[in-house]
């Protein structure tokens, strides 16, 4: 049976090929949850692929990217399974019962996931879920969003002359908030490079409070929009200037805080390839 894999590879499929990488088996009547990255088919990790090649169900989460969907086997059956802030979507119980039950019936079920299921992915919820219910299950880590996009946006998140380390933050709480479990002080004071996700509502509020943690105004900060696609865009400002004209941010985005958004300007890869194709200098 072709298989969208195919249809993408053909001949080359081999690299994938289960015998010669000695991936595992996905078994009839198992869930993995497999993190499909940022949104750049290409990357997707070889498990993903291998995944994608012979799932019966795929479980696909709003952040999937539609070009990674086609790569799906022939008659597999693709079950939107998203969650959206603000907007109706199937709830996280709904969701994990909806996989048991799949599982149950004998499929091989992928729980697809943007970037990677367990950075702010619930991915854990789910498998905690699938455990309880006796569901044999996969963890197929994935790019994540907070590297990836960062680096498609030419930034690294770190980088010897700048940061030794990165923080990871979600931009809002479970209720579309700014998370008030979080020490801000502690947050601007001792991480050199904020990662944020999510932020898009709350970003003003967000830069607010670092601001008055002791981030100067001046530092400098990237919204990366639909990283990796052909849509990306970036938006580079400085804390002080988001909270003073906030922006219209199109989403999902990524926020970065920190001195490395400076390397943009001279690793903004994508730029140059844009460039050379339109003809123009780099």
């Amino acid at each position: 049976m072709e298989t969208g894999l195919a249809r993408l590879f053909g001949s080359g499929l081999k690299v994938i090929d289960s015998a010669l990488l000695d991936l595992p088996e996905f078994e009839p009547g198992s869930v993995w949850l497999v993190g499909a990255g940022p949104g750049d088919p290409g990357l997707l990790s070889a498990l993903a692929l291998h995944a994608l090649a012979r799932a019966d169900v795929v479980a696909y989460d709003a952040l999937v990217d539609p070009r990674i969907l086609r790569l799906a086997r022939s008659g597999a059956m693709l079950d939107y399974a998203g969650k959206r802030g603000g907007r109706p979507s199937p709830s996280q119980p709904d969701i994990s019962a909806r996989l048991i039950r799949l599982a149950e019936a004998g499929n091989r079920v992928l729980r697809l996931k943007g970037g990677d299921p367990c950075v702010f992915g619930r991915g854990g919820e789910e498998a905690l879920a699938l455990a309880g219910a006796g569901i044999p299950f996969r963890i197929v880590p994935g790019i994540t969003a907070g590297i990836g996009g960062p680096a498609y946006a030419g930034i690294p998140v770190t980088h010897r002359d700048t940061n030794s380390a990165v923080t990871f933050l979600t931009g809002h709480d479970s209720n579309g908030d700014v998370p008030g479990g979080l020490d801000w002080d502690a947050i601007a004071r001792g991480a050199p490079v904020l990662v944020l996700y999510m932020a898009s509502r709350q970003l003003t509020k967000v830069a607010q409070r670092l601001l008055e943690a002791g981030r100067r105004s001046d530092e400098p900060m990237a919204i990366i929009s639909k990283a990796t696609t052909p849509a990306q865009s970036v938006l580079v400002s400085t804390l002080g200037e988001i909270v003073r004209v906030p922006v219209d941010i199109q989403v999902p985005a990524i926020v970065v805080i920190g001195r490395v958004v400076g390397l943009r300007a001279s690793l903004d890869w994508v730029g140059v390839l844009a460039r050379h194709e339109r003809g123009e200098p780099s």
